[in-house]
């Protein structure tokens, strides 16, 4: 008896298995695997790198640099401001023109003084080397730069504390007494209130007296007596003592306390915050 059977579709498999194979277009279309997460994570850390790296974008490599003729000054006044409050609130140099507190500290030494300590309530006490400006007739006219140049720029450096005080008309030296002590001088022995300062940083060579005595003198308040380290080539408030104060001098022309010796190298010293 004859059987008819179905006829096959064009293209399709005439063997039964493959009748239940699904055909190729009903198959969905995937991409070979090419790195998975961490290869996406990638593209797009590379994508937002391109974005934020082209040209007139803030730090990107197409940003233009400012001339130099720009940045010189720039980087000059940053500077001069910074020295400039460093000067007026923390340390300010000066030099030392004699040998009035040898061995101590000796001629040419640039010296840092904390002008911090009297904004933060520091006041003098004996046997702290001080910097004070001169209370009147203690030093000498100062001389004048006569050259217009130089005289300005030494002035804007003084200004800014990058060199000693242009006018120079300041003095360093150590206090002995303060307001209402009684100081005084006899022989070889130094006294405050009747007991003996015992005074190890004299130049070698000195005594206390140096061939001067004096007193008994009563420091008046809001006053220091002070006195050089080299007794014997110091003129300090013991010649002085015709003078307003009696020789003594006002805490308000005391700069603040020397705090350490910072040229030259070789002569490096640190005394303390309060030059002690």
């Amino acid at each position: 008896m004859a059987v008819n059977l179905p006829e096959t579709p064009s293209g399709a498999p005439s063997d039964p298995a493959a009748r239940d194979l699904p055909h190729a277009q009903d198959v969905p279309h995937v991409q070979p695997a090419t790195g998975g997460r961490a290869e996406a994570r990638r593209r797009a850390r590379g994508s937002r790198g391109r974005r934020t790296s082209g040209p007139g974008r803030k730090g990107g490599p197409g940003r233009r640099p400012r001339p130099w003729w720009i940045e010189l000054p720039v980087m000059a006044a940053v500077g001069l401001v910074v020295a400039l409050l460093i000067k007026t609130c923390l340390f300010q140099v000066f030099s030392i023109p004699s040998g009035s507190m040898e061995n101590t500290l000796r001629i040419g030494d640039r010296v840092g003084v904390n002008k911090l300590a009297p904004l933060t309530g520091w006041e003098p006490e004996p046997g702290q080397p001080v910097v004070f400006k001169d209370p009147g007739g203690w030093l000498p006219p100062q001389p004048v730069d006569s050259n217009p140049v130089t005289n300005a720029v030494s002035s804007v450096l003084s200004f800014v504390g990058l060199v000693p005080p242009k006018d120079d008309n300041y003095l360093v030296k150590r206090v002995i007494a303060t307001g209402g002590q009684t100081v005084q001088c006899e022989g070889s022995t130094l006294s405050v209130d009747g007991r003996k300062v015992n005074e190890p940083y004299l130049h070698a060579g000195d005594d206390s007296c140096a061939g001067l005595d004096f007193g008994p003198v009563k420091v008046p308040s809001g006053y220091v007596w002070v006195e050089g380290d080299h007794r014997s080539d110091s003129a300090d408030s013991r010649y002085h003592q015709r003078g307003p104060g009696g020789g003594a001098v006002p805490v308000g022309n005391v700069v603040g306390p020397v705090s350490a010796v910072v040229w030259p190298l070789n002569h490096l010293d640190w005394f303390g915050w309060t030059g002690r």
